[in-house]
């Protein structure tokens, strides 16, 4: 049963997630996310679930556009155009360690408001920590590196 049918039938889906694009919201094989049927365009922040091919994706709205959205997910930094016909969802709640999360309530929201603003910094650390482990395994010093980190795995 795919999810849009669920959808039409239920007027909601609850799943696990899975993946960690949405991190650090939303843990991979921990969190249960509901998800509503979309009840009309979606706003910025929204988390929207889409198809990408045969693929269910939950990621952030980060720009409302005619027709569209652009969308990334939350530890993700290549924003990417989603049209209108392929959002099948909005997420409504999520439950962590048992408790509940609405995504009306006013902490999420400055959660949520935080996290994007920051997103500059975030990408720079990004693209530092990309060509620091390019620097080392250019030079050599990434098995050093990751033995003194504790992550040498063994090989």
């Amino acid at each position: 049963m795919t999810f849009e049918t669920i959808l039409a039938r239920d007027g909601r889906l609850v799943y696990r997630t899975r993946g960690v694009s949405m991190e650090p919201m939303l843990r991979q094989n921990r969190d249960i996310v509901v998800i509503a049927a979309v009840p009309g365009r979606l706003k910025k922040y929204d988390v929207a679930l889409y198809r990408r091919g045969s693929r269910y994706v939950l990621h952030r709205v980060i720009r409302v556009k005619e027709g569209g959205y652009i969308i990334r997910g939350d530890n993700t930094y290549t924003p990417e155009a989603v049209p209108d016909s392929a959002v099948i969802g909005v997420l409504t709640a999520f439950k962590r360690k048992g408790k509940d999360f609405e995504v009306t309530d006013p902490a999420y929201r400055r959660y949520v408001r935080f996290w994007h603003a920051i997103y500059p910094l975030r990408f720079v650390l990004f693209q530092c920590r990309k060509l620091a482990a390019r620097i080392a395994r250019k030079t050599g010093l990434l098995p050093w590196i990751k033995k003194a980190l504790g992550r040498d795995s063994g090989q």
